[in-house]
Protein backbone atom coordinates (compact mmCIF):
# COMPACT_ATOMS: atom_id res chain seq x y z
CA UNK A 1 0.00 0.00 0.00
CA UNK A 2 2.64 2.12 1.06
CA UNK A 3 4.36 2.58 -2.47
CA UNK A 4 1.16 3.74 -3.88
CA UNK A 5 1.71 7.17 -2.70
CA UNK A 6 5.46 6.65 -3.53
CA UNK A 7 4.19 6.23 -7.49
CA UNK A 8 0.79 7.91 -7.81
CA UNK A 9 -0.03 10.60 -5.19
CA UNK A 10 3.27 12.37 -4.77
CA UNK A 11 5.50 11.61 -8.33
CA UNK A 12 6.82 15.35 -8.15
CA UNK A 13 7.17 15.73 -4.08
CA UNK A 14 8.55 12.09 -4.24
CA UNK A 15 10.99 12.64 -7.19
CA UNK A 16 12.26 15.91 -5.24
CA UNK A 17 13.01 14.09 -2.30
CA UNK A 18 14.43 10.44 -3.83
CA UNK A 19 16.47 12.19 -6.21
CA UNK A 20 18.19 13.43 -3.11
CA UNK A 21 17.74 10.31 -0.42
CA UNK A 22 21.05 10.37 1.13
CA UNK A 23 20.65 14.26 2.53
CA UNK A 24 17.33 13.85 3.04
CA UNK A 25 17.21 11.83 6.29
CA UNK A 26 18.35 12.63 9.83
CA UNK A 27 22.08 11.33 10.75
CA UNK A 28 21.67 10.56 14.29
CA UNK A 29 25.73 9.95 14.21
CA UNK A 30 26.46 13.17 12.54
CA UNK A 31 23.81 15.12 13.45
CA UNK A 32 23.61 16.72 9.88
CA UNK A 33 19.91 17.39 8.40
CA UNK A 34 18.76 17.96 5.16
CA UNK A 35 18.91 21.61 3.38
CA UNK A 36 15.59 23.09 2.82
CA UNK A 37 14.10 22.95 -0.70
CA UNK A 38 14.76 26.97 -1.77
CA UNK A 39 18.36 26.70 -2.44
CA UNK A 40 18.29 30.93 -2.99
CA UNK A 41 21.40 32.66 -0.58
CA UNK A 42 19.32 35.93 1.43
CA UNK A 43 21.59 39.03 0.71
CA UNK A 44 23.51 40.37 3.78
CA UNK A 45 21.13 41.88 5.76
CA UNK A 46 20.54 42.92 9.70
CA UNK A 47 17.87 41.71 11.04
CA UNK A 48 16.57 43.81 14.50
CA UNK A 49 13.96 41.53 17.01
CA UNK A 50 11.30 44.09 19.11
CA UNK A 51 10.38 42.51 22.02
CA UNK A 52 14.01 40.29 22.09
CA UNK A 53 13.11 39.79 25.97
CA UNK A 54 10.21 38.01 25.48
CA UNK A 55 8.75 34.02 24.80
CA UNK A 56 8.81 33.98 20.99
CA UNK A 57 12.54 34.97 20.97
CA UNK A 58 13.79 32.42 22.93
CA UNK A 59 11.58 29.50 22.57
CA UNK A 60 11.10 30.28 18.36
CA UNK A 61 13.07 33.41 16.60
CA UNK A 62 16.98 32.37 17.88
CA UNK A 63 16.73 28.68 17.49
CA UNK A 64 15.31 28.96 14.08
CA UNK A 65 17.91 31.14 13.15
CA UNK A 66 20.76 29.18 14.31
CA UNK A 67 19.59 26.26 12.56
CA UNK A 68 19.38 28.33 9.57
CA UNK A 69 23.08 29.27 10.13
CA UNK A 70 24.02 25.82 10.99
CA UNK A 71 22.66 24.34 7.90
CA UNK A 72 24.73 27.20 5.95
CA UNK A 73 21.44 29.12 4.85
CA UNK A 74 22.22 32.24 6.34
CA UNK A 75 24.81 34.65 4.07
CA UNK A 76 28.41 34.98 5.06
CA UNK A 77 27.19 38.85 6.42
CA UNK A 78 24.87 39.55 8.81
CA UNK A 79 23.73 41.01 12.20
CA UNK A 80 20.58 39.94 14.47
CA UNK A 81 19.91 42.81 16.89
CA UNK A 82 17.71 42.43 19.81
CA UNK A 83 15.88 45.54 21.01
CA UNK A 84 14.16 45.76 24.20
CA UNK A 85 13.90 47.90 27.08
CA UNK A 86 15.85 45.95 29.56
CA UNK A 87 19.67 46.97 30.38
CA UNK A 88 21.83 44.57 28.85
CA UNK A 89 24.99 43.96 27.39
CA UNK A 90 25.80 41.71 24.10
CA UNK A 91 27.84 39.55 25.92
CA UNK A 92 24.50 38.84 28.24
CA UNK A 93 22.03 38.48 25.57
CA UNK A 94 24.70 36.16 23.61
CA UNK A 95 24.65 33.73 26.83
CA UNK A 96 20.76 34.29 27.56
CA UNK A 97 20.31 32.79 23.52
CA UNK A 98 22.64 30.07 24.22
CA UNK A 99 20.44 28.95 27.28
CA UNK A 100 17.59 29.19 24.75
CA UNK A 101 18.91 27.42 21.62
CA UNK A 102 19.80 24.86 24.61
CA UNK A 103 16.21 24.56 25.70
CA UNK A 104 14.58 24.89 22.48
CA UNK A 105 16.25 24.18 19.23
CA UNK A 106 15.72 20.77 17.34
CA UNK A 107 19.57 20.61 16.71
CA UNK A 108 22.41 21.51 19.65
CA UNK A 109 25.81 23.76 18.50
CA UNK A 110 27.85 20.63 17.63
CA UNK A 111 31.05 22.70 19.58
CA UNK A 112 31.79 25.81 21.10
CA UNK A 113 33.33 27.21 18.25
CA UNK A 114 30.17 26.21 16.19
CA UNK A 115 28.12 28.45 18.69
CA UNK A 116 30.41 31.11 19.24
CA UNK A 117 30.93 31.75 15.31
CA UNK A 118 27.04 32.34 15.29
CA UNK A 119 26.83 34.38 18.79
CA UNK A 120 29.63 36.70 17.17
CA UNK A 121 26.41 38.36 15.13
CA UNK A 122 24.56 38.28 18.28
CA UNK A 123 23.62 42.09 19.64
CA UNK A 124 21.67 44.18 21.51
CA UNK A 125 20.42 47.57 21.91
CA UNK A 126 18.71 48.72 25.04
CA UNK A 127 15.44 51.20 23.94
CA UNK A 128 11.71 52.04 24.84
CA UNK A 129 9.07 51.03 21.78
CA UNK A 130 7.92 54.96 21.77
CA UNK A 131 11.22 56.31 22.21
CA UNK A 132 11.76 58.13 19.01
CA UNK A 133 15.26 58.82 20.05
CA UNK A 134 16.02 54.68 20.77
CA UNK A 135 15.47 54.66 16.82
CA UNK A 136 17.81 57.30 16.03
CA UNK A 137 20.80 55.30 18.22
CA UNK A 138 19.52 52.21 16.36
CA UNK A 139 20.09 53.57 13.23
CA UNK A 140 23.79 54.91 14.34
CA UNK A 141 24.10 51.26 16.03
CA UNK A 142 23.57 49.62 12.45
CA UNK A 143 26.16 51.65 10.41
CA UNK A 144 28.60 50.98 12.73
CA UNK A 145 28.11 46.85 12.47
CA UNK A 146 30.95 45.28 10.71
CA UNK A 147 30.19 44.74 6.81
CA UNK A 148 27.47 47.43 7.48
CA UNK A 149 28.64 48.92 4.13
CA UNK A 150 27.79 44.96 2.55
CA UNK A 151 24.25 45.33 4.38
CA UNK A 152 23.06 48.63 3.08
CA UNK A 153 19.68 49.07 3.73
CA UNK A 154 18.79 45.17 3.71
CA UNK A 155 17.14 45.36 7.26
CA UNK A 156 14.63 43.23 8.64
CA UNK A 157 12.30 44.25 11.85
CA UNK A 158 10.24 42.16 13.33
CA UNK A 159 7.60 43.04 15.79
CA UNK A 160 7.41 40.22 18.45
CA UNK A 161 6.09 42.54 20.63
CA UNK A 162 3.08 43.25 22.46
CA UNK A 163 0.14 44.18 19.54
CA UNK A 164 -0.06 47.54 21.40
CA UNK A 165 3.14 48.26 19.73
CA UNK A 166 2.58 46.90 16.05
CA UNK A 167 1.71 50.94 14.83
CA UNK A 168 4.21 52.58 17.43
CA UNK A 169 7.14 50.75 15.77
CA UNK A 170 7.03 51.22 11.97
CA UNK A 171 6.10 55.03 12.85
CA UNK A 172 9.37 55.50 15.08
CA UNK A 173 11.19 53.37 12.02
CA UNK A 174 9.68 55.38 9.11
CA UNK A 175 10.22 59.07 11.41
CA UNK A 176 14.17 58.12 12.19
CA UNK A 177 14.71 57.18 8.26
CA UNK A 178 15.08 53.37 8.72
CA UNK A 179 12.17 52.60 6.41
CA UNK A 180 12.58 52.15 2.41
CA UNK A 181 9.27 51.68 0.30
CA UNK A 182 11.27 49.94 -2.71
CA UNK A 183 10.93 46.64 -1.09
CA UNK A 184 14.74 46.28 0.55
CA UNK A 185 13.53 46.95 4.32
CA UNK A 186 11.23 44.24 5.02
CA UNK A 187 8.21 44.49 8.44
CA UNK A 188 7.46 41.17 10.16
CA UNK A 189 4.16 41.35 12.05
CA UNK A 190 3.40 38.64 14.45
CA UNK A 191 -0.76 37.89 14.91
CA UNK A 192 -3.19 38.73 16.23
CA UNK A 193 -3.48 41.41 13.50
CA UNK A 194 -6.58 43.00 14.84
CA UNK A 195 -9.57 42.03 16.87
CA UNK A 196 -12.28 42.51 13.84
CA UNK A 197 -12.25 43.85 10.88
CA UNK A 198 -12.43 47.74 12.01
CA UNK A 199 -9.19 47.62 13.64
CA UNK A 200 -7.49 45.10 11.16
CA UNK A 201 -8.37 47.76 8.86
CA UNK A 202 -7.28 50.39 11.02
CA UNK A 203 -3.67 48.45 11.84
CA UNK A 204 -3.21 48.01 7.55
CA UNK A 205 -3.71 51.57 7.14
CA UNK A 206 -1.59 52.63 10.11
CA UNK A 207 1.46 49.98 8.64
CA UNK A 208 0.55 51.20 5.07
CA UNK A 209 1.37 55.13 5.81
CA UNK A 210 4.86 54.08 7.16
CA UNK A 211 6.03 51.20 4.63
CA UNK A 212 4.90 49.93 1.22
CA UNK A 213 2.49 46.98 1.44
CA UNK A 214 4.99 44.68 -0.58
CA UNK A 215 7.11 45.26 2.46
CA UNK A 216 4.74 43.91 4.76
CA UNK A 217 5.17 40.31 5.80
CA UNK A 218 2.10 39.21 8.28
CA UNK A 219 3.49 35.80 9.48
CA UNK A 220 1.51 32.62 10.74
CA UNK A 221 3.51 30.05 11.26
CA UNK A 222 0.88 27.63 10.35
CA UNK A 223 1.53 28.18 6.55
CA UNK A 224 5.18 26.95 7.48
CA UNK A 225 4.89 23.80 8.67
CA UNK A 226 6.18 21.33 5.97
CA UNK A 227 2.40 19.58 4.90
CA UNK A 228 0.54 22.93 4.92
CA UNK A 229 3.22 23.47 1.70
CA UNK A 230 2.38 19.91 0.52
CA UNK A 231 -1.34 20.51 0.02
CA UNK A 232 -0.09 22.24 -3.35
CA UNK A 233 2.20 19.26 -4.42
CA UNK A 234 -0.60 17.08 -3.60
CA UNK A 235 -3.67 18.98 -4.64
CA UNK A 236 -1.74 19.78 -8.09
CA UNK A 237 0.52 17.50 -9.25
CA UNK A 238 -1.56 14.72 -8.91
CA UNK A 239 -4.16 14.20 -11.67
CA UNK A 240 -6.00 11.24 -9.85
CA UNK A 241 -7.59 13.49 -7.22
CA UNK A 242 -8.13 17.25 -8.69
CA UNK A 243 -10.66 15.89 -11.14
CA UNK A 244 -12.22 14.73 -7.65
CA UNK A 245 -11.79 17.64 -5.83
CA UNK A 246 -15.18 19.37 -5.96
CA UNK A 247 -19.21 19.37 -4.85
CA UNK A 248 -19.48 16.24 -7.40
CA UNK A 249 -17.85 13.99 -5.58
CA UNK A 250 -16.62 15.72 -1.92
CA UNK A 251 -19.50 15.70 0.40
CA UNK A 252 -17.82 17.82 2.95
CA UNK A 253 -14.48 19.69 4.53
CA UNK A 254 -13.80 19.07 7.94
CA UNK A 255 -10.71 20.77 9.31
CA UNK A 256 -9.71 20.03 13.04
CA UNK A 257 -7.15 21.55 15.07
CA UNK A 258 -7.53 20.33 19.15
CA UNK A 259 -5.11 20.88 21.79
CA UNK A 260 -4.50 18.59 24.85
CA UNK A 261 -4.26 21.47 27.20
CA UNK A 262 -5.87 24.11 28.65
CA UNK A 263 -5.18 27.91 28.75
CA UNK A 264 -2.13 27.40 31.17
CA UNK A 265 -0.86 30.12 32.11
CA UNK A 266 -2.15 32.44 29.75
CA UNK A 267 -5.58 32.85 30.41
CA UNK A 268 -5.22 36.74 30.84
CA UNK A 269 -4.56 36.92 27.11
CA UNK A 270 -7.05 33.78 26.04
CA UNK A 271 -9.76 35.53 27.89
CA UNK A 272 -10.05 38.45 25.86
CA UNK A 273 -9.57 36.75 22.81
CA UNK A 274 -10.53 33.06 22.49
CA UNK A 275 -10.74 30.12 20.20
CA UNK A 276 -12.62 32.04 17.29
CA UNK A 277 -10.03 34.80 17.35
CA UNK A 278 -7.34 32.76 18.45
CA UNK A 279 -7.02 30.10 16.17
CA UNK A 280 -10.22 30.27 13.87
CA UNK A 281 -9.44 33.46 12.06
CA UNK A 282 -6.22 32.85 11.47
CA UNK A 283 -5.08 29.40 11.45
CA UNK A 284 -7.97 27.66 9.99
CA UNK A 285 -9.22 30.59 7.66
CA UNK A 286 -5.90 30.05 6.01
CA UNK A 287 -6.10 25.86 5.92
CA UNK A 288 -9.12 26.43 4.18
CA UNK A 289 -8.05 28.63 1.17
CA UNK A 290 -5.29 26.25 0.42
CA UNK A 291 -7.77 23.22 0.19
CA UNK A 292 -10.36 25.39 -1.53
CA UNK A 293 -8.38 27.46 -4.17
CA UNK A 294 -8.04 26.98 -7.76
CA UNK A 295 -4.73 26.65 -9.25
CA UNK A 296 -2.74 29.19 -9.51
CA UNK A 297 -1.88 30.70 -12.53
CA UNK A 298 1.88 30.33 -11.50
CA UNK A 299 3.39 30.14 -7.57
CA UNK A 300 4.80 33.48 -7.86
CA UNK A 301 3.31 35.04 -4.45
CA UNK A 302 0.95 37.34 -5.94
CA UNK A 303 -0.81 34.52 -7.71
CA UNK A 304 -1.02 32.18 -4.85
CA UNK A 305 -2.67 34.87 -2.39
CA UNK A 306 -4.53 36.17 -5.14
CA UNK A 307 -6.12 32.35 -5.49
CA UNK A 308 -6.47 32.56 -1.75
CA UNK A 309 -8.57 35.58 -1.27
CA UNK A 310 -11.00 34.77 -3.93
CA UNK A 311 -12.10 31.65 -1.63
CA UNK A 312 -12.31 34.12 1.37
CA UNK A 313 -14.49 36.34 -0.49
CA UNK A 314 -17.13 33.45 -1.63
CA UNK A 315 -17.80 32.67 1.84
CA UNK A 316 -20.90 35.21 2.76
CA UNK A 317 -19.99 34.06 6.61
CA UNK A 318 -22.85 32.51 9.14
CA UNK A 319 -26.16 33.83 8.00
CA UNK A 320 -27.13 31.09 5.09
CA UNK A 321 -29.31 28.85 7.51
CA UNK A 322 -29.28 31.25 10.67
CA UNK A 323 -26.41 31.41 13.24
CA UNK A 324 -27.56 28.59 15.62
CA UNK A 325 -27.52 25.72 13.19
CA UNK A 326 -24.27 26.80 11.65
CA UNK A 327 -22.15 27.85 15.31
CA UNK A 328 -21.37 26.01 18.71
CA UNK A 329 -19.40 27.92 20.99
CA UNK A 330 -18.73 26.09 24.47
CA UNK A 331 -15.74 25.99 27.32
CA UNK A 332 -14.64 23.57 29.08
CA UNK A 333 -15.22 23.02 32.67
CA UNK A 334 -13.36 24.17 35.37
CA UNK A 335 -12.37 27.28 32.80
CA UNK A 336 -13.38 30.05 35.07
CA UNK A 337 -11.38 29.03 37.15
CA UNK A 338 -8.12 29.19 35.74
CA UNK A 339 -5.22 31.71 36.58
CA UNK A 340 -5.96 35.06 35.51
CA UNK A 341 -9.69 34.05 34.26
CA UNK A 342 -12.53 36.02 35.17
CA UNK A 343 -15.18 34.26 37.28
CA UNK A 344 -17.73 35.25 35.62
CA UNK A 345 -16.31 34.54 31.69
CA UNK A 346 -18.50 34.25 28.80
CA UNK A 347 -15.15 33.28 26.33
CA UNK A 348 -14.83 29.94 24.46
CA UNK A 349 -12.08 27.74 24.54
CA UNK A 350 -14.39 25.34 21.91
CA UNK A 351 -16.10 26.51 18.69
CA UNK A 352 -17.68 24.37 15.58
CA UNK A 353 -18.57 26.85 12.69
CA UNK A 354 -20.26 25.79 9.22
CA UNK A 355 -19.02 27.50 6.49
CA UNK A 356 -19.86 27.29 2.72
CA UNK A 357 -17.65 28.53 -0.20
CA UNK A 358 -20.38 29.75 -2.85
CA UNK A 359 -18.73 29.35 -6.06
CA UNK A 360 -18.97 26.72 -9.16
CA UNK A 361 -16.50 24.12 -7.63
CA UNK A 362 -18.24 24.36 -3.86
CA UNK A 363 -21.16 25.38 -3.69
CA UNK A 364 -23.08 23.36 -1.49
CA UNK A 365 -20.53 21.16 0.59
CA UNK A 366 -20.38 22.19 4.08
CA UNK A 367 -16.79 22.86 5.01
CA UNK A 368 -16.90 22.49 9.00
CA UNK A 369 -14.14 23.56 11.52
CA UNK A 370 -13.37 23.18 14.83
CA UNK A 371 -10.95 23.96 17.10
CA UNK A 372 -10.66 23.55 21.18
CA UNK A 373 -8.37 23.82 24.33
CA UNK A 374 -8.28 20.59 26.74
CA UNK A 375 -9.63 17.53 23.67
CA UNK A 376 -8.84 14.38 23.78
CA UNK A 377 -6.00 14.50 21.49
CA UNK A 378 -3.46 16.64 20.34
CA UNK A 379 -4.28 16.83 16.50
CA UNK A 380 -4.42 19.03 13.53
CA UNK A 381 -6.06 17.22 10.89
CA UNK A 382 -8.00 17.65 7.52
CA UNK A 383 -10.46 15.30 6.40
CA UNK A 384 -11.87 15.04 3.07
CA UNK A 385 -15.52 13.26 3.04
CA UNK A 386 -16.26 11.75 -0.49
CA UNK A 387 -20.12 11.41 -1.46
CA UNK A 388 -21.49 7.84 -0.36
CA UNK A 389 -21.28 5.29 -3.36
CA UNK A 390 -24.52 3.27 -3.72
CA UNK A 391 -24.45 0.06 -2.15
CA UNK A 392 -27.67 -2.12 -3.95
CA UNK A 393 -25.02 -3.76 -5.53
CA UNK A 394 -23.84 -5.69 -1.97
CA UNK A 395 -27.31 -5.63 -0.57
CA UNK A 396 -28.25 -9.67 -2.10
CA UNK A 397 -24.86 -10.72 -0.40
CA UNK A 398 -24.19 -8.37 2.81
CA UNK A 399 -26.20 -6.51 5.41
CA UNK A 400 -23.35 -3.84 5.40
CA UNK A 401 -23.31 -0.57 2.99
CA UNK A 402 -19.98 0.74 1.74
CA UNK A 403 -19.01 3.58 3.75
CA UNK A 404 -17.99 7.45 2.67
CA UNK A 405 -14.53 7.25 1.34
CA UNK A 406 -12.09 9.69 3.05
CA UNK A 407 -8.66 11.16 2.62
CA UNK A 408 -7.61 12.73 5.68
CA UNK A 409 -4.33 15.11 6.00
CA UNK A 410 -2.55 15.08 9.31
CA UNK A 411 -0.69 18.54 10.05
CA UNK A 412 0.23 17.22 13.22
CA UNK A 413 1.73 15.10 14.82
CA UNK A 414 3.09 12.53 12.93
CA UNK A 415 2.58 14.16 9.80
CA UNK A 416 1.18 12.11 6.43
CA UNK A 417 -1.73 10.76 4.49
CA UNK A 418 -4.33 8.44 5.36
CA UNK A 419 -6.60 7.28 2.45
CA UNK A 420 -9.84 5.45 4.25
CA UNK A 421 -11.88 2.98 1.61
CA UNK A 422 -14.04 0.03 1.18
CA UNK A 423 -12.64 -3.48 0.23
CA UNK A 424 -14.29 -6.91 1.05
CA UNK A 425 -13.22 -8.18 4.20
CA UNK A 426 -11.28 -11.85 4.07
CA UNK A 427 -13.19 -14.54 3.76
CA UNK A 428 -16.46 -12.82 4.53
CA UNK A 429 -18.84 -11.42 2.35
CA UNK A 430 -19.14 -8.31 3.70
CA UNK A 431 -17.39 -4.56 2.93
CA UNK A 432 -14.80 -3.32 4.97
CA UNK A 433 -12.64 -0.19 5.36
CA UNK A 434 -9.23 -0.31 5.07
CA UNK A 435 -6.53 2.12 4.83
CA UNK A 436 -3.31 3.50 2.91
CA UNK A 437 -0.98 5.43 4.71
CA UNK A 438 1.68 8.09 3.95
CA UNK A 439 3.75 8.89 7.06
CA UNK A 440 6.67 11.68 6.61
CA UNK A 441 8.42 10.50 9.47
CA UNK A 442 8.51 6.40 7.49
CA UNK A 443 9.71 7.84 4.31
CA UNK A 444 11.49 10.96 5.03
CA UNK A 445 13.03 10.22 8.14
CA UNK A 446 12.10 11.88 11.58
CA UNK A 447 13.51 15.78 10.29
CA UNK A 448 11.04 18.09 9.68
CA UNK A 449 11.87 21.97 9.33
CA UNK A 450 10.43 24.36 11.98
CA UNK A 451 8.07 26.68 10.43
CA UNK A 452 9.84 29.48 11.85
CA UNK A 453 12.93 28.36 9.74
CA UNK A 454 10.91 28.20 6.56
CA UNK A 455 9.22 31.45 7.29
CA UNK A 456 11.94 33.65 8.37
CA UNK A 457 13.97 32.74 5.30
CA UNK A 458 11.60 33.49 2.99
CA UNK A 459 11.35 37.08 4.34
CA UNK A 460 14.85 37.69 4.10
CA UNK A 461 14.85 37.11 0.32
CA UNK A 462 11.76 38.40 -0.11
CA UNK A 463 9.46 35.55 -0.96
CA UNK A 464 6.04 36.69 0.17
CA UNK A 465 3.91 33.12 -1.18
CA UNK A 466 3.38 32.35 2.52
CA UNK A 467 2.78 35.43 4.32
CA UNK A 468 -0.66 37.39 4.56
CA UNK A 469 -1.86 40.41 2.46
CA UNK A 470 -3.81 42.90 3.34
CA UNK A 471 -7.06 41.83 1.66
CA UNK A 472 -6.77 38.56 3.05
CA UNK A 473 -6.83 39.81 6.40
CA UNK A 474 -9.62 42.01 5.39
CA UNK A 475 -11.71 39.11 4.42
CA UNK A 476 -11.46 36.69 7.55
CA UNK A 477 -12.35 39.37 9.75
CA UNK A 478 -14.98 39.87 7.26
CA UNK A 479 -16.20 36.27 7.89
CA UNK A 480 -15.42 36.44 11.84
CA UNK A 481 -17.85 39.74 11.91
CA UNK A 482 -20.71 38.16 10.80
CA UNK A 483 -20.37 35.58 13.64
CA UNK A 484 -19.50 38.14 16.31
CA UNK A 485 -22.49 40.09 15.66
CA UNK A 486 -25.14 37.50 16.76
CA UNK A 487 -22.08 35.71 19.10
CA UNK A 488 -24.05 36.60 22.76
CA UNK A 489 -27.53 35.38 21.66
CA UNK A 490 -25.51 31.77 21.49
CA UNK A 491 -25.94 29.08 24.17
CA UNK A 492 -22.41 28.35 26.01
CA UNK A 493 -21.86 25.05 26.30
CA UNK A 494 -20.11 23.24 28.68
CA UNK A 495 -18.06 20.14 27.96
CA UNK A 496 -15.64 17.84 29.84
CA UNK A 497 -12.04 17.90 29.94
CA UNK A 498 -10.34 15.35 27.83
CA UNK A 499 -13.23 14.51 25.81
CA UNK A 500 -13.85 15.43 21.81
CA UNK A 501 -16.22 18.59 23.01
CA UNK A 502 -19.66 18.93 23.57
CA UNK A 503 -22.55 16.57 22.29
CA UNK A 504 -24.11 20.00 20.38
CA UNK A 505 -20.99 20.09 17.99
CA UNK A 506 -21.66 16.57 16.90
CA UNK A 507 -25.30 17.17 16.81
CA UNK A 508 -24.65 20.13 14.52
CA UNK A 509 -23.21 17.37 11.88
CA UNK A 510 -25.83 14.56 12.17
CA UNK A 511 -28.22 17.42 10.92
CA UNK A 512 -26.71 17.43 7.98
CA UNK A 513 -25.93 13.67 7.77
CA UNK A 514 -22.38 13.77 8.52
CA UNK A 515 -20.24 13.08 11.78
CA UNK A 516 -16.86 14.21 12.60
CA UNK A 517 -14.28 12.11 11.24
CA UNK A 518 -11.73 12.50 13.78
CA UNK A 519 -11.98 10.10 17.06
CA UNK A 520 -11.36 7.42 19.61
CA UNK A 521 -8.77 5.07 18.10
CA UNK A 522 -7.95 6.67 14.20
CA UNK A 523 -4.84 8.13 14.94
CA UNK A 524 -3.46 4.38 15.81
CA UNK A 525 -4.03 3.74 12.26
CA UNK A 526 -1.10 5.80 11.41
CA UNK A 527 2.12 3.47 11.22
CA UNK A 528 3.94 6.25 12.36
Amino acid sequence: MKGFFDKMLFPAHAAIMKASDAKSHLDDVSGKVPALKNTATPNPFSLVIFGASGDLTSRKLMPALFNLFREKRLPDVFHIIGFARREKTDDAFRQEMKDAVHKYSRVQPSSESEWDAFAKNLFYYTGEMADEQAYAGLKNRLKLMPGSREVGHHHLFYLATAPEFFEVVPRCLNASGLVRRDGVTKLVVEKPFGVDSESAGHLNAALQAEISEKSIYRIDHYLGKETIQNLLYFRFANSIYEPLWDRRYIDCVQITVAEEEGVGTRGGYYDKSGALRDMLQNHMMQILTLVAMEPPASLDPESLRDEKVKVLRCINGCCREGLASQVVRARYEGYRNEEKVSPESMTETYTAVKLFVDNWRWAGVPFYLRTGKFLKRRVSQIDIVFRKPPSILFHAQTETSAAKNVLSIRLQPSEGIHLRFNAKALAEAHLQEVGMDFCYRTEFGSYSPEAYERLLRDAMIGDATLFIRADEVREAWRIMDSIRKQWDALPMYVYPKQSWGPQESFQMLENDGNDWVLGDGFNERCPC
